[in-house]
Formats: structure tokens, C-alpha cells, sequence
């Protein structure tokens, strides 16, 4: 890159699919395929990107001058590219040739050329090949019907005939999109839904590690990610010696389709082993948080809704225990809208001290659809708890989160734990609201969860960060549950 005048090597950390797929379209190449990082014998002084730079405007990147033995290589497709598309292995297919870029018609490929293509760019099998309306592309159309076998390496490479028309009759280009190239599991667990979680990324398996730690919602990426249920628990060990690992930014880990777009290129190591505890047979779908929403059971590897008629609040009391949350705090039927889920054929007959849902007896059901059309939705309440005291509605805060009871603190400010907060806290316990709060410190530091203020009024699992230790602790006393009594004179 030519910076300041001066022409250098890009080193450094921040390189990823994404910031290579700017460099294949600067260089007017095709898609990107590989990005690696290369070690040379001697230092040298190398331009570094700012971590902001995402690859979307690489020119505009903030660039900065280091000293390193690594240095960036990129390897783009040389004639063809997809574009437009959800990420790099989907879009509208384009051929270049005499250093211009063609659309194909549908009319002129095929499977088998699709095949070839989803090899050539370094993604998985096709997935899904339609004839799309190109709009407003200006690319003319390639002139020759390709005639792949299926194990050609480059589409290029694939006999060709002439044409006998002159134009597209249905004025569509082809659209493709290939299945996910990288692999990823969670190894090391007694289910495939339990572990520590491994991408295969370059033909190469390793750990995922995140640049700025995990939370529930990129737990419940994984889960979901994997087919499995709902997110339930992580555990974090610290590993003997370090080893390498898959780096991904969390922001990017969320928003795009493809990991390895995500995979930043330097060689990571760690020595800490974070292992993930998904649900295997329920989940709740779209949900304010991992406690709430639509209740799905999954058999012979399909998920299906189950109908408000075929479940109680016995039925509720299993699935919230199963995913590790407190007690039902709500339970209705609702309207299941766009799910395509089958509905579950049976009705659960859970007596409530199960450990999973499927543990339960249950009945064939005896209607053959929900006759109100609505699926089962459920809010499990947070697990807190009040301790110290002889009242359940007094004391120090405790959360219960990854299979752990611990005190909570508010890593932000202490001066955020008020009356607000604390009556929230009341409230879910079913204690009134708050009439005495404080922050105090206790003769020995313990381990905590760390909370975020910005959410004790909806108190998710969102708000728990991480773990840490502190003296310190947030204790509440509550008005309690008033009771009034009538009597007649």
C-alpha cells in the first residue's frame, strides 16, 4: 500500500475475508479467496491499519508505521466474481474476459457450472442457483454457453459452445449462492451441543476466540448456528500452555453469514478454554433474551412449535429449569405468524420436577392443529435471589447465570444501584418495591458477576457481562407482599 508517498507492506492485525474482498475489488480482480499471514527472516518497517477499518472504504483507513516480520497475502480469483449478494459466497455471477466483466444467462448454465464456480472462489456446494433480474448492471453478456463436467478447478477451464442467440429471452442473469465453506463444532463436550468451539478455516480446525470477550447473545449465535437449542451455560478454564486459535470481532461475528469473512489473519494464541452448553431438544425463538419467546421442541432433527392447548404451567416449570432460567413469569398462546415449524403431535404431561422436557410423559394429541392458531410463548424469569437475612425480600443480590450463584455489581457505578434499580429487583422477586438500598463492602473479596446498568429494568441475562471479584456487594430491602384482609362485622 502506498502511504505518505512511500510504497510498504501491510502488516499488522485487523486483516481479515472482509478487508481482502476491498482488495480484490481495488485491484479490479475477482473474489477474494485467501488472506494469510506470511513471516519473513528480517524486520522491516510495515504500514498497520486502525482497528476501526473494516475493509468497506480501505483507502479511508487510518494507517499507521510499525515495525514486524509479518506481512499480508491475498489471493483474489482472476475471472470471475460474485456480486451483490448477502456475503462472498452468493450474488450475481460475473465472467471476466479481454479486461471486462460479463453477466451469464441463466439460459447458458447449469448445476454442474455452478459447482465449479462455488470450487473455484473457495466456498462450499451450491446451495441455490436461480435466474435473477440483473437491473442495474451495465454488463454486457458473455457470449459462449459453458459445458462443465463438475470437476473442473476453474470455470474458465470448462468446454464452451457458441451461442445461437443474441440475448438473454428472459433479460435474467444467473444468481448463486454456495453453502458455507467453514466447518465449525463444539468438541470436547458428551453431546455435539456442549464444548469448546472449533472453525475449520483455511482446511485448518481450531479454537474461536473473540477480540473483546463473549456474551449470552454470541453464545446464542453459536447455538443456533449449530442447530442446536437455546444457550444454556459457558464455562471458562485456563488451558496449559497457549494455542492458536481463530480470532473474530463479535460485531462481525453477529451481522455476517460467513465466519470466515469475520477471521482475523494473525496467528492468535490463548491459553484460556471457553466451553459452551446449548439446549438439544427446546429452544425459545424470538425472544427479547434467551428467558423469552416462542417455544420450539426439536425430533429427528426438525424443530416444531407446540400448541398452547398441549402445554401447562408444569409443562413451563420444566423447559424454564432446562435452560438453566427462574420460574415461568409468563405463559401464553400466540400467533406463530411467519414459522414454517410443523406443530409438535403430542401433549407434554410434564408433573414439573423433570429435568428436560422430553423426560416428561406425554399423550398423542387430540387435535390435528392448534384450533386457535397460536403456538406456545414463554418468559422465564432471571434466577436472582436475597441473601443474608431470615427474609426471602432482603439482603445481598445474587444472579444465578452459567450454573453459578454469585453476588452481582454494577461495573460501571456503584451510584447506579438506587431506588429505581433496586425496585426493579423487587418486583421480579415478587417482594413490592424497594424501601432501603445500599452498596456495601464485606471483610473478603469475592467472586461476581458484573451487570450493566443501562438494563436493570429489564434485567435479561444481557445484562451480565463477565466475572470478576470485588469487596463489594449490592443489598435491598423490599416492602415485601402486602396482603389485605376484609372481614365481615
Amino acid at each position: 500500500m502506498k502511504n505518505m508517498g512511500e510504497w510498504r507492506s501491510v502488516g499488522g492485525y485487523n486483516i481479515n475475508m472482509k478487508l481482502a474482498e476491498s482488495v480484490c475489488k481495488l485491484m479490479d480482480c475477482g473474489s477474494p479467496i485467501t488472506v494469510r499471514r506470511r513471516r519473513q527472516d528480517s524486520r522491516e518497517d510495515v504500514w498497520g491499519l486502525d482497528g476501526s477499518c473494516d475493509g468497506s472504504n480501505l483507502m479511508e483507513c487510518r494507517k499507521y508505521l510499525m515495525t514486524g516480520r509479518d506481512f499480508t497475502e491475498i489471493t483474489c480469483s482472476e475471472s470471475i466474481r460474485l456480486v451483490n449478494g448477502d456475503n462472498q459466497c452468493s450474488g450475481r455471477l460475473e465472467v471476466k474476459s479481454n479486461n471486462s466483466w460479463s453477466i451469464v444467462c441463466e439460459d447458458d448454465f447449469d448445476h454442474q457450472d455452478a459447482e465449479v464456480v462455488c470450487r473455484e472462489l473457495g466456498c462450499g456446494a451450491t446451495s441455490v442457483l436461480q435466474g435473477a433480474l440483473y437491473g442495474e448492471t451495465e454488463a454486457p453478456e458473455w457470449s459462449r454457453e459453458f459445458l462443465c463436467e463438475g470437476h473442473e478447478s476453474a470455470l474458465l477451464k470448462c468446454r464452451s459452445s457458441q451461442l445461437t442467440r443474441w440475448t438473454c429471452p428472459p433479460g435474467k442473469a444467473v444468481e448463486i449462492t454456495c453453502s458455507d465453506p467453514d466447518q465449525v463444532m463444539l468438541v470436547g463436550g458428551a453431546s455435539r451441543c456442549t464444548g469448546e468451539l472449533h472453525l475449520k478455516h483455511h482446511q485448518e480446525w481450531r479454537p474461536v476466540q473473540l477480540f473483546y470477550g463473549w456474551s449470552p447473545e454470541l453464545f446464542q449465535v453459536v447455538c443456533h448456528r449449530l442447530n442446536c437449542g437455546s444457550f444454556v451455560s459457558e464455562e471458562f478454564k485456563s488451558d496449559r500452555g497457549e494455542r492458536p486459535v481463530w480470532r473474530i470481532k463479535p460485531d462481525c461475528m453477529k451481522s455476517l453469514s460467513l465466519w470466515r469473512e469475520c477471521v482475523d489473519v494473525d496467528d492468535s494464541s490463548s491459553s484460556v478454554q471457553i466451553n459452551i452448553t446449548c439446549s438439544e431438544s427446546i429452544r425459545l425463538v424470538n425472544g427479547d433474551n434467551r428467558f423469552s419467546g416462542r417455544l420450539e421442541v426439536k425430533s429427528n432433527n426438525s424443530w416444531s412449535i407446540v400448541c398452547e392447548d398441549d402445554f401447562d404451567q408444569q409443562d413451563a416449570e420444566v423447559v424454564c429449569r432446562e435452560l438453566d432460567c427462574g420460574a415461568p413469569s409468563f405463559l401464553q398462546g400466540a400467533l406463530y405468524g411467519e414459522t414454517e415449524a410443523p406443530e409438535w403431535s403430542r401433549e407434554f404431561l410434564c408433573e414439573g420436577h423433570e429435568s428436560a422436557l422430553l423426560h416428561c410423559k406425554s399423550s398423542s394429541s387430540s387435535q390435528k392443529f392448534c384450533s386457535s392458531g397460536k403456538a406456545v410463548e414463554l418468559t422465564c424469569s432471571v434466577p436472582l435471589r436475597l441473601v443474608g437475612t431470615t427474609s426471602r425480600c432482603a439482603g445481598v443480590l445474587e444472579v444465578f447465570y452459567s450454573k453459578e450463584w454469585r453476588p452481582v455489581y454494577d461495573y460501571i457505578s456503584e451510584e447506579n444501584w438506587n431506588h429505581e434499580a433496586a425496585t426493579a429487583v423487587c418486583s421480579q422477586l415478587d417482594c413490592g418495591s424497594s424501601v432501603f438500598q445500599e452498596v456495601t463492602e464485606d471483610s473478603t473479596w469475592k467472586d461476581v458477576w458484573w451487570i450493566d446498568s443501562s438494563c436493570w429494568k429489564s434485567l435479561s441475562d444481557h445484562c451480565v457481562f463477565y466475572y470478576d471479584y470485588t469487596e463489594d456487594r449490592l443489598e435491598v430491602s423490599c416492602s415485601g407482599k402486602l396482603m389485605f384482609l376484609c372481614f365481615k362485622l
